[in-house]
């Protein structure tokens, strides 16, 4: 049994060395990095990974990046999976806004019943994506995978469709439906404007400016 804490840990590596959206992953995070993530001193972290490192969850030596054991990311990815697969309950079923799922999943991710998470996965229909279009891991930890590009990357007259977003804050969602965005919404690369790397869309016939940090967190295939 591992605390509410060292999850949350194990979970922010995960999701910092991107193996947990089955996306291009790195060499280890930095002591600092996974600080800044977590709002906590780098002090603290080092403590946390002590403990990590005895329970053999973490690779980490003084002055090297982190990584996680294969024990440690198959922990990580079943906390994803029981994230994930609430924030689909929450939304599917409670209707709960997408805007509002994270926080309450984030408390019944720590939920230990095994046969609760696959009685939910199998009511759900056996989900591959969750309400942010992130990839939901199988009960045996394989993430679903598909192409995906920033649409700060596509060329002009373009048109795609939003498969996820990578920023899932409230403010950023909120954001989000007042341009009518949300998964499955079709977009019309218009005009790419190379003054402050902006570009005009259109959605559903409406013509809005993205700025550059909201194309580049809309994932489009």
């Amino acid at each position: 049994m591992l605390t509410l804490v060292e999850e949350n840990y194990i979970k922010a590596l995960l999701h910092l060395s991107s193996k947990d959206r089955a996306m291009t992953q790195k060499e280890g995070v930095g002591t600092n990095e996974l600080a800044s993530f977590l709002d906590v001193k780098p002090s603290t972290v080092n403590e946390m990974l002590k403990r990590l490192k005895e329970k053999k969850l973490v690779y980490h030596e003084k002055y090297k990046k982190i990584t996680l054991t294969d024990h440690g990311e198959a922990i990580g990815l079943t906390i994803i999976r029981k994230h994930r697969l609430w924030e689909t309950f929450l939304c599917t079923k409670l209707e709960f806004e997408w805007d509002e799922v994270h926080d309450v999943a984030e408390q019944l991710e720590h939920v230990q019943s095994k046969k609760l998470i696959e009685k939910i996965d199998k009511f759900l229909g056996y989900p591959k994506y969750d309400p942010h279009g992130d990839p939901i891991p199988d009960h045996k930890g394989i993430l679903p995978r598909r192409e995906t590009k920033k649409l700060s990357l596509l060329p002009q007259g373009s048109i795609c469709t939003v498969l996820a977003v990578s920023d899932t804050s409230k403010e950023f969602l909120n954001y989000l439906e007042t341009l009518k965005i949300q998964i499955g919404t079709e977009i019309m690369l218009e005009e790419k404007i190379s003054y402050d790397n902006s570009m005009k869309v259109e959605i559903e016939g409406v013509l809005t400016v993205l700025s550059k940090k909201v194309s580049e967190n809309i994932l489009v295939g």
